[in-house]
């Protein structure tokens, strides 16, 4: 496929290195390309500048939001939770009419510092808002329970004897979606049903950020013993 994947942190690197080894044509999404490709300095995780990565990762293309979205056939929200959906307006509503959104993303607030809170929970979910914000996207919420690398390569943990969910309201939409995790080597993908229950997986935050600090470690994950 064709696929955007918005955003150049680590999660999008993640992301965009592993679509590129499965045969995916890749863009990377970025709101100053210039800016981007001119930055010299780690960032907040400690990883590399993007132009290191960039050289390193050559398959993959780098565009704006916009560009990237427009041929792309599927768009995957790496943003943090809380530009999310200004990112997604950036990237243009008609470059999203039609396309399967993947949104990976936390709705998660560093105001009050470590570790975060949500700042939508209950009765609402960011993968929600980014289904009303653009009703012609086909929204699917999946992956967010998880670490970047578990995202990508699961069989990294216990052979990826875990668990992984999606919610949406398209049911194609949801199976394109899991045939690329079990590409990836997720080999137990939940259907949970329509994007609203997107705001238990969201809500599996508060614990999973209490499980990292207990553990010392992200390399975890949840298996639903049925």
């Amino acid at each position: 496929m064709r696929i955007a994947v918005l955003g150049t942190g680590m999660v999008g690197r993640a992301f965009a290195a592993r679509l590129t080894e499965l045969g995916h044509e890749v863009t990377l999404g970025t709101r100053d390309v210039a800016a981007t490709m001119a930055r010299t300095d780690t960032d907040a995780m400690g990883n590399s500048p993007f132009p290191e990565w960039a050289a390193e990762h050559t398959a993959v293309t780098l565009a704006t939001f916009a560009d990237a979205a427009a041929p792309a056939e599927l768009v995957v929200n790496a943003t943090t939770g809380s530009a999310s959906i200004a990112v997604l307006e950036a990237a243009d509503a008609a470059g999203l009419a039609g396309k399967i959104v993947l949104d990976i993303a936390n709705p998660l607030d560093h105001s009050a510092g470590m570790p975060p809170t949500l700042f939508v929970k209950d009765t609402d979910s960011l993968g929600e808002q980014i289904q009303r914000t653009f009703p012609d996207a086909r929204v699917v919420k999946a992956l967010n329970t998880m670490n970047a690398y578990l995202m990508v390569d699961p069989r990294q943990l216990a052979d990826a004897d875990f668990s992984t969910f999606v919610s949406g309201n398209d049911p194609d939409a949801k199976k394109t979606v899991t045939v690329l995790l079990e590409s990836f080597g997720h080999t137990d993908v939940i259907d949970l049903g329509d994007i609203t229950t997107a705001r238990g997986t969201e809500m599996i935050l508060p614990i999973w950020l209490r499980l990292w600090g207990a553990l010392g470690t992200p390399m975890f994950n949840f298996k639903i013993v049925r």
